[in-house]
């Protein structure tokens, strides 16, 4: 519950920050009337969103013929490149964000074409609602059970909140601080991301692709991964009762890589 909640949290402030921008960039020009355009946009990118969760659940069913395991490794690979490939770009081009968006808006308004708001708004949370897709299956495929009334619970609280705080920064109602929100967010789903590699190498160590071994140790006496304390640390940050030693060096290796890629280095500043 714990990383579906982070997930769609993270997701879903970065897309009613940009909805936020818009917004605000409407007040400014004085064109109010024009809301409807981009509450329009976001609302089909919504749609399109839920759509897309439909289809790769149905379309999930006949690959499954391929084999559980196998299906369930590729998605959680998948799934870590996704989480890696966005940390990295959101460290380097979340400050050129805002003035993107902006420069877009005002190029709009310039050329009095203000029906393109809804095409950014509708492409801003359609990506994002996409990459959530796609992250919350590399979460379900990585248990036996899948999904549960815990992950969609969390999941929705998730979306729930990054909307009201998306909603609260842009009324002036809270000092949160989005450099701040996004340095905490990228922590977590580093970890988040390091705990889908090292399940998905174990999966591989099950399939026979990698060299099987016995639990390098054995914590299940203090903490059960398949309790409730358990399982939420599982989801977070990837914690494993009786890792195997290729999934604590795949979990250590891809900490070490991806902190480099995520906090290294100095940012730039170019649109995305």
């Amino acid at each position: 519950m714990a990383a579906t909640f982070v997930v769609t949290l993270r997701e879903g402030f970065e897309a009613a920050l940009l909805l936020g921008i818009v917004y605000a960039c409407l007040d400014r020009f004085g064109a109010r009337d024009h809301y409807r355009w981009v509450t329009l946009g976001g609302a089909l990118g919504l749609v399109a969103s839920i759509l897309m969760g439909i289809a790769v659940t149905l379309l999930s069913g006949p690959l499954l013929d391929l084999g559980p395991d196998l299906v369930a490794a590729a998605v959680i690979f998948a799934a870590v490149g996704l989480l890696t490939w966005h940390g990295w770009w959101m460290s380097r081009h979340a400050q050129a964000l805002r003035g993107d968006v902006q420069r877009r808006v005002a190029e709009a308004e310039a050329t009095r074409r203000l029906s393109v708001l809804g095409l950014i708004a509708f492409t801003g949370v359609f990506r994002e609602g996409a990459e959530t897709v796609l992250f919350l299956w590399g979460l379900v495929s990585q248990t036996a059970e899948g999904a549960s009334w815990d992950r969609l619970a969390g999941g929705a609280l998730g979306v729930a909140t990054a909307a009201a705080l998306g909603w609260a920064v842009f009324h002036g109602g809270t000092r949160l601080s989005v450099r701040h929100f996004f340095t905490v967010t990228s922590v977590v789903l580093l970890l988040v991301a390091a705990g889908l590699f090292s399940t998905g190498l174990g999966k591989l160590q099950g399939l026979g692709f990698l060299p099987p071994a016995d639990a390098f140790w054995d914590t299940s006496f203090l903490l059960s991964d398949r309790g409730l304390v358990g399982g939420f640390a599982t989801g977070l940050v990837g914690y494993r009762a009786r890792p195997t030693l290729i999934e604590i060096t795949g979990y250590a290796l891809y900490l070490v890589v991806a902190s480099a890629l995520f906090f290294g280095g100095r940012r730039a500043t170019g649109p995305r």
